[in-house]
Order: C-alpha cells, then structure tokens, then sequence
C-alpha cells in the first residue's frame, strides 16, 4: 500500500475552479491529505463557476457530491488564508509539495516578490525555501511583459508553470476531460502516478 503525503493546495481568484476542484479530487481519492487554502475570491469562483454554497456545506462534502466519493479515501483540511500561525506557514513542517490551482496573476506577484502576505504565498515561499516542489497554474490571457517577468522569476526561483492549457490528443468529450488533464500534469509534478488520461504513445 502506498504511503499517503501531505500536500498544500492554493485556490485564488481566477477564472479556472475546475482545475483546482479535479486537481482536489486526484490528490483526495488517491489518499492523500490536502492542506486547502483558499482566498477570498478563490472562494467566489468556486461558488461562481461551480456552484458550491459554503453557507450549505463543506468544500470536502462538495468534492464527494460533485466529483465522486472516492475523495473520501484522503483527508482535507481547510486553513483560513490570513491565519499565518498555520503548520504549513513553517518549512519545519514536512510537507511534499504545493500547487496553486488556478494560480492568479496577483497571487503569482506576490509568490515571485517573496511577499508572503497570505498564507498561500507564504506556503509558497516556504515550497521554494525548502526546494520542495511548488507547480503554479496560472490562468491569465493575454499576458503583459510585468506577469511574463513574473513567471520567469518563480520559474528561475524553481516552481514549475503550469499554463491552464489542456490538451486535445487524448480527446476530451467533457470539461471534466480537460480538468483533468490537468490534473494529471499536476500529479506528475509533485511526483505522483495517475491514469487521467491517456498519455500520447506516438503515431
């Protein structure tokens, strides 16, 4: 049996919740426990593009109802975004990855200046730090020559970019599909084995 790991996982504000709702369930129904930290927009998109009411019930019994009750094979536990007295504000805490899924642009300046404003940034910090591994997906488009800096100095501090540009060779036919493509270029990221989707064998 595989040993299960502790990841942090970062919702912020862009327009992407899929992608962090099927990155979620990868890591969850695979057993693991997930350190979620949402922002505060993080939230409202998750409520906006997904239809979760926190006021109802929790982000883990929304998973379970909306992607599968095979979530509750791992742990979640939820960290309010300012609360910096968190285990995983610190680097003594073992920790194997992060991602932050969607990756806002604002998010993404704060985690390149080192600005740890937040706990997600903070995470962020503490990821790079300890040269653990820390995958941004960033969700923005166009881009301007200030973000397009940014993503060089996470990528040159040792993140991986991880651009919310799903595929189309292993022929999606549904939103989840693409979600989780990417999903799986997560989970290979951080080290993880998956069958997402099928993965491109040649012509």
């Amino acid at each position: 049996m595989r040993q299960p790991k502790s990841f942090v996982v970062g919702v912020t504000g862009a327009s992407g919740a899929l992608y962090g709702a099927r990155a979620l369930r990868a890591l969850l129904a695979s057993g693991h426990h997930v350190h979620l930290v949402m922002s505060r927009y993080g939230r409202y998109v998750m409520h906006e593009e997904l239809g979760w009411e926190p006021d109802r019930e929790t982000i883990f019994d929304f998973l379970a109802r909306t992607t599968g009750e095979e979530v509750r094979q791992g742990t979640l536990e939820e960290h309010g975004v300012n609360d910096m007295t968190r285990e995983i504000s610190s680097g003594s805490a073992p920790m194997d990855g992060m991602v932050v899924v969607p990756c806002s642009v604002k998010t993404l300046s704060g985690i390149a200046r080192g600005a740890s404003s937040n706990l997600i940034e903070r995470s962020a910090d503490v990821s790079l730090k300890e040269k653990r591994p820390l995958v941004l997906v960033v969700r923005e488009t166009p881009l301007n020559l200030i973000q397009l800096r940014n993503l060089v100095a996470v990528a040159e501090a040792g993140a991986s970019v991880v651009p919310a540009m799903p595929a189309f060779y292993q022929k999606p036919r549904t939103f989840e599909d693409l979600g989780d493509f990417m999903a799986g270029r997560i989970l290979a990221l951080l080290g993880l084995e998956h069958d997402l989707f099928p993965r491109w064998e040649g012509g």
